[in-house]
């Protein structure tokens, strides 16, 4: 990233206008590095940079509140439903854990230092206890058991909503099916894991890819992850997969026969005695000292485990004392992973070629001399801008360093200094995009270059179309990676309207897409041309314009063509739209060619409703800001937070001081804990409803 700034000193009242830029560019970058992440299973950058991205966007929105949003990367778990598998929304949502970015025995000891200061614990207090584990470089996942018997299974997904990949854990014979009769457990069991690949069944299944002149894997979770999200189960059945628990997430409580549990290591061992696999690194550890000889012991120990671990994870062993720690954002404060240092090897760089994503962003890679780091073969790794390329001083023809940061994503850290045999000229980026031809600019400001080419590249054309499709957006169902692969490809899918005009032959014909399977994508395709104008926006793939921000244009405007005829300075007065976007927001539509498209999808059939613009003060929530938590008994959570957003409520995902109302349904958490501490007034679905049908005026 450019730019930095004092996050120190106290933000003014009005968020600056850089500020705002930055923040937008931020959201951006993760939301796109986490769709490679978790849906593609092809990320880019390695785990500490989205970490150092991420922090860098987690500090913007603590020096300004103001700006936070809930679509923000900070006030959710990063990840999304592939197409094929059914959704499964999670009785208790699958948080991640923060990350501890120090790696030396110092991240240890401040996170105990930051437990004992939550906990205002004295100097003289005896030391906190722990449950250290490793971090398994695994998929993790979520099993259902009822009345003793395996009924669902599911992945993390985005946290409140995973993929039901039942059909392929029944697979793996470390999970029990059914539960012992006798030992106490629960009607109701949620068990959390990692499904995982050990170093030697990858081996051998590359060594049998190999002789079938199949696909190879480049690390276990990959393998693993890509043996999980199969639709068809033998494909996971011929993939050797393991499992270790490590959490629960629904569970009965004592008074309907679940057990009482105090500490986590206490249920931790009667998970292993329902018959589940649980680490045998896992241990009891009290006090900073304890961690850190931990984070030795298995630093020391990794190159001989049987399986991947990119660190290890330490959480407050007392149940009671998680509770009263509780979470921040997306994240518990009683758990924390702390990571080992990336591992590094020297290769010869033999090139450098330049890939093009779907908001345009033009990335260098390195080609390299094959390298095994970490145990995994590296032949590309990023280089992420031109200037990151000048800092690091690399040509081609030079020895660098390479890193398997997070032990996942390589990157070049830098040259091996030395003589170069001849002259090489410095690396620039080309002046046309590789894929369309057309022209390459780097905003002011900016250190990525991007094709203009917007849904004329290729490229971009099918992330732009999987981004139209995706579920806040236009929702088109069937709609999924590999049929978008297809219509892309094939020349079938050129523009966005194209998708309107596809028949049941044409669809029929491709590739694994029989009349059914067609047919229920066209249904899609229909159903999704009645959506909202906000929906609309979003769909687009306008740069700097998320959910927030399109729902904030349409609040303001109306109609679309007053978005679309509005000047920079009409865009400036909607609510946390700055300079930026607003230019954003105006090239966009001053360009034929989008507005061609606006046109194209109108004469399609697809229609929103519309009205006159609406002023704040008159809406009835005005001014409000609520927080929704559990399950409401009618209504999904996106529903009731359209209709509180749609009534002028600011919809948070924390629970302050400042907050009006929070609507909680069932399975409740620690929001609502929050709430009644805080003597915020607390809804139910009718309450809310109820609150919605007031007028503007009353209180």
């Amino acid at each position: 990233m450019a730019e930095s700034f004092d996050l120190f000193s106290s933000p003014p009242q009005d968020v600056p206008s850089k500020v705002v830029a930055k923040v937008n560019a931020l959201r951006d970058q993760l939301n796109a590095w986490a769709h490679e992440y978790y849906v593609l299973d092809a990320p880019t950058v390695p785990d500490g940079e989205y970490d150092r991205v991420y922090q860098q966007l987690e500090a913007l929105e603590a020096a300004y509140p103001q700006i936070v949003t809930p679509d923000s990367p900070t006030q959710r778990v990063i990840g999304a439903v592939l197409d094929g598998l059914t959704p499964v929304r999670h009785a208790v949502p699958m948080l991640s854990i923060q990350t501890e970015t120090d790696n030396e025995a110092s991240g240890a000891m401040a996170f105990d230092a930051r437990v004992r200061r939550e906990l205002e614990l004295p100097e003289s207090a005896p030391a906190v206890e722990y449950v250290a584990e490793p971090k398994f470089d695994g998929l993790a996942m979520n099993l259902r058991y009822e009345n003793r018997v395996l009924v669902q299974a599911a992945t993390r997904g985005d946290g409140e909503v995973g993929e039901d990949v039942t059909h392929n854990i029944r697979t793996i014979r470390q999970i029990p099916l059914t539960l012992p009769e006798g030992r106490g457990v629960p009607p109701i069991l949620e068990v959390r894991g990692e499904v995982y690949m050990r170093r030697a069944d990858l081996e051998k299944l590359n060594e049998r890819q190999a002789a079938a002149g199949g696909k190879l894997f480049a690390n276990p979770r990959n393998a693993a992850a890509g043996a999980v999200r199969q639709l068809d189960s033998n494909i996971a059945a011929q993939r050797p997969l393991s499992f270790f628990a490590y959490g629960l997430g629904e569970i009965s409580p004592a008074s309907e026969g679940g057990p009482d549990f105090k500490t986590h290591y206490d249920m931790l061992r009667t998970l292993k005695d329902w018959g589940f696999p649980v680490a045998p690194q896992v241990c009891v550890a009290s006090g900073a000292d304890a961690l850190v000889a931990f984070h030795r012991r298995m630093g020391e120990e990794r190159a001989t485990l049987p399986y991947e671990i990119d660190g290890v994870v330490y959480k407050v062993n007392s149940l009671a004392l998680q509770r009263q720690l509780g979470f921040k954002s997306r994240e518990p404060r009683w758990a924390v992973a702390h990571k080992y240092p990336a591992q590094e090897m020297p290769t010869h760089l033999d090139g450098i070629d330049v890939q093009v994503g779907r908001t345009g962003k033009l990335t260098p890679v390195a080609r390299l001399a094959p390298v095994q780091v970490g145990g995994v073969v590296v032949t590309n790794a990023t280089l992420h801008n031109i200037f990151e390329i000048r800092k690091k001083g690399v040509r081609v023809g030079d020895t660098v360093i390479v890193r398997r940061a997070g032990d996942v994503i390589p990157e070049v850290v830098g040259r091996i200094p030395g003589e170069r045999a001849h002259y090489v000229p410095n690396f620039r980026m080309p002046a046309q995009c590789p894929i369309c031809g057309s022209a390459v600019v780097r905003e002011q400001g900016e250190a990525n270059h991007r094709c203009t080419g917007g849904l004329f590249c290729a490229a971009q054309r099918k992330e732009a179309i999987l981004h139209f499709a995706a579920r806040r957006a236009m929702d088109i169902e069937g709609l999924g990676d590999k049929l978008v692969d297809q219509l892309v490809e094939g020349q079938v899918v050129r523009v966005l309207p194209d998708l309107y005009r596809l028949g049941l032959v044409a669809l029929a014909s491709l590739d694994r897409m029989a009349e059914k399977s067609a047919q229920n994508v066209l249904d899609g395709l229909e159903k999704s041309k009645r959506t909202t104008l906000p929906r609309f926006l979003f769909g687009l793939g306008i740069r700097h314009v998320g959910e927030a921000t399109a729902k904030d244009l349409a609040k303001h405007f109306g109609k679309l063509d007053a978005i679309m005829d509005a000047s920079v300075e009409a865009l400036l007065q909607v609510n946390d739209v700055g300079p930026v976007v607003a230019e954003s927001i105006h090239t966009f539509f001053a360009q034929p060619h989008n507005r061609e498209v606006v046109e194209q999808l109108r004469a399609c059939g697809v229609s929103w409703e519309e009205g006159e613009p609406r002023q704040a003060a008159s809406l009835p929530l005005a001014g409000m800001t609520v927080v929704l938590t559990g399950t409401l008994p009618t209504m999904g959570r996106d529903q009731a937070k359209d209709l509180l957003e749609a009534a002028g409520a600011k919809v948070s995902g924390s629970v302050s001081k400042k907050t009006s109302y929070v609507v909680a349904g069932a399975e409740a958490g620690s929001k609502l804990e929050k709430a009644q501490e805080l003597g915020v007034p607390v809804l139910d679905e009718a309450g809310m409803l109820e609150l919605l049908s007031r007028p503007a005026s009353q209180p």
